[in-house]
């Protein structure tokens, strides 16, 4: 598996077999997992301060083989290529695979759960959200489990 920043001459292939959410988002970059030459699985990276990441996707018949775990790492190292110091996310507090998968890697909750209501646009679609999310922090440069 290679996972690398998405390349504009790469946007309609992967857009075709992912979905894509934030290609209206500035200020970030989408990182991809490629096996033979196919997107498995995507990243967003915002690029605010701190740097958040954001949009983690994998194709079901790719779950579970270690791709969020390639993506998350390849986000740490953007971000800390980029002088960050830590990295946020956040996660819906009913999605206990992707909390679990975060704490692995060494993210640690920086508060307790927040509820967020409105909308959106995705797309240019309106989305309608109300989430109960919790948001977790990692330092770069500190191991996993750390």
């Amino acid at each position: 598996m290679i996972v690398r920043a998405l390349a504009d001459e790469e946007l309609e292939h992967v857009d075709a077999r992912l979905p894509l959410h934030r290609l209206e988002q500035s200020g970030g970059l989408y990182l991809v997992a490629w096996e033979a030459g196919e997107p498995v699985g995507h990243a967003h990276l915002a690029l605010t301060d701190p740097p958040e990441l954001q949009d983690v996707y994998v194709l079901p018949a790719h779950r579970r083989r270690g791709v969020a775990t390639a993506l998350t790492r390849a986000a740490e190292q953007e971000a800390a290529s980029r002088s960050f110091d830590r990295l946020t996310l956040s996660v819906d507090v009913e999605n206990d695979a992707a909390q679990a998968l975060y704490r692995r890697c060494g993210y640690r909750e920086r508060g307790g759960p927040v509820r967020h209501r409105g909308s959106t646009l995705l797309r240019g679609e309106p989305f309608a959200f109300d989430v109960l999310l919790v948001y977790l922090v990692k330092p770069l440069g500190s191991p996993p489990g750390a």
